[in-house]
C-alpha cells in the first residue's frame, strides 16, 4: 500500500496494489462502490496479476483507511474531488508503467464516478468496465418515495424483503454477504452533504457526447441488482452511450444481484472480464 496527498484538498488517500509476477502487460485501476473498501477487490485483482496487469484500487475518500475523520464523509466538495483523486491516481499508474495501457474498472459508486472521470478524462484510459451500475437520473425518482429512514442502502434491499439479512441485495451468496456485514468498514451510506453532490451531479453524466468515440466500454450487470430496475436503468445507460457513437459491450447475468463479482457465478464474471480486456487492449 501507497498514499498520497490529494490534489483537491490534501486528503491523503491510501492505494492498495497488486503487482503481476512477470513485467506487466497493462494496467487496471479499480474503483470501488459506497459503504465498502479496496481490499474486498483482492480476489478480481488476484485474476487480473495473474494474468499480467499491474492493479491499483485507491480506499475512496471517506472510505477504509481513507477516512479522515466520519467513514462516508467526503468533505466539502468531496464527491468532485473523489473523482479528481481516481484520475491523479491514474496518472500516478501511468508514471510507474510508462506506455502501458490503463483499463478503468468501476463499481456502483465508483461506476458512477468512473462515468464522470470519462466525460473529461477519456484519454487518460484505453477501456472503462462498469459494474453494478446504472443511469442514476432514471433510478433516482423511483427512490424518492422510499420510507427506508433515509438509507439508500435500506432502500435498495426493500425488493429482497422479507430478507434474511438487510443486504442481501449485495449477492445470493450468503457467505458473501456474511462477509460484508461482518467487514467493520462495509455497510454505511454517504454523509448526506455527499449523496447531494453526488446526485446533483448525476445529470451531467447523461450528455455522452464528450467521451471520446472510440474508447471500448464494458457494462456488466446482474439482472437482479435493485438499482437497474430489471434492466431498466442500466438499458437506458447503454444505449446513451451507443447513441452518441461508442462500441458498448453490455453483459447481463441471469439472477445476478448488486455485487456481480462476489455472486454465486464470479468466476464467470471474472473470465468474462478479463476475455473483454484482453480485447480491447
Amino acid at each position: 500500500m501507497f498514499t498520497f496527498a490529494s490534489n483537491a484538498d490534501g486528503t491523503i488517500i491510501h492505494v492498495h496494489e497488486w503487482a503481476p509476477a512477470v513485467p506487466p502487460r497493462g494496467i487496471v485501476q479499480i474503483s470501488h462502490g459506497m459503504g465498502e473498501h479496496a481490499a474486498r477487490y483482492a480476489p478480481l485483482a488476484g485474476t487480473l496479476s495473474e494474468a499480467g496487469f499491474a492493479d491499483y484500487a485507491d480506499d475512496h475518500r471517506g472510505h477504509g483507511h481513507s477516512v479522515a475523520d466520519t467513514a462516508g464523509d467526503l468533505g466539502e466538495g468531496g464527491w468532485e474531488a473523489l473523482v479528481d483523486d481516481m484520475v491523479q491516481l491514474s496518472g500516478l499508474a501511468g508514471d510507474r508503467h510508462p506506455g502501458l495501457p490503463l483499463v478503468l474498472v468501476g463499481h456502483s459508486l465508483g461506476s458512477f464516478a468512473s462515468q464522470q472521470y470519462i466525460l473529461g478524462h477519456s484519454g487518460d484510459v484505453a477501456a472503462v468496465a462498469l459494474s453494478g451500475t446504472t443511469a442514476l437520473d432514471a433510478l433516482l425518482p423511483h427512490m424518492a418515495g422510499d420510507d427506508s429512514g433515509g438509507s439508500v442502502l435500506a432502500a435498495l434491499n426493500r425488493p429482497f424483503e422479507p430478507a434474511r439479512t438487510d443486504f442481501d441485495w449485495l449477492s445470493r451468496d450468503e457467505a458473501q454477504v456474511n462477509a460484508y456485514i461482518a467487514d467493520p468498514w462495509c455497510g454505511f451510506d454517504l454523509a448526506p452533504a455527499a449523496l447531494g453532490e453526488l446526485f446533483d451531479a448525476a445529470d451531467r453524466w447523461t450528455d455522452t457526447s464528450s467521451v471520446r468515440p472510440d474508447l471500448p466500454i464494458y457494462v456488466f450487470v446482474g439482472t437482479q441488482d435493485p438499482i437497474n430496475g430489471g434492466l431498466t436503468f442500466s438499458d437506458i445507460l447503454v444505449q446513451r452511450y451507443r447513441d452518441s457513437g461508442h462500441a458498448v459491450t453490455y453483459r447481463t447475468y441471469p439472477g445476478g444481484r448488486h455485487e456481480i463479482l462476489n455472486e454465486t457465478n464470479r468466476d464467470e464474471v471474472e473470465a468474462d472480464l478479463l476475455a473483454w480486456i484482453d480485447g480491447v487492449i
